[in-house]
């Protein structure tokens, strides 16, 4: 009776980490823009505690810069890993509050154009009188 209790356990444990996997991993097919312009990478959206997410790129293109833009709640940028298609990263430390409407300081990325794999960065909502959750999209200018 209890081994099989504790294989129940185990595969209800299994089921919960890979939902969890599957929705804190975003992907964002990017088209190809013109030089010196922004592009929308991918959104999140941020809870109460201190979360982690990844953006993964996908048809990846070449940019310069980085940049957030936050909607509905002030939020708190902790750190940012940019992953490169060959497997370099860039880690940047960002530790900015972000106004509900405001935007992050532009990123510039070490090198000429980088071609991303994937973004995974470090943050969590300020709470306010509202309680709701911060919307971060990651933008990239060509």
């Amino acid at each position: 009776m209890k081994t099989r209790f504790f294989r129940l356990l185990f595969a209800l444990l299994i089921i919960c980490s890979s939902v969890g996997y599957a929705t804190a991993q975003k992907e964002k097919e990017i088209e190809p823009a013109e030089k010196g312009t922004w592009q929308h990478i991918g959104t999140a959206t941020v809870g109460f505690k201190t979360d982690r997410d990844v953006v993964v790129v996908t048809g990846a293109d070449a940019f310069r810069k980085l940049k957030f833009k936050v909607k509905d709640a002030k939020i708190e940028i902790l750190d940012m890993d940019v992953i490169f298609e060959n497997e370099e990263h860039q880690d940047i430390q960002v530790r900015s509050i972000i106004e509900r409407g405001g935007e992050s300081r532009v990123i510039d990325l070490k090198g000429n154009s980088r071609r991303i794999k994937r973004v995974a960065f470090v943050y969590k909502t300020i709470p306010g009188f509202n309680f709701e959750k911060a919307e971060v999209t990651l933008w990239g200018e060509k």
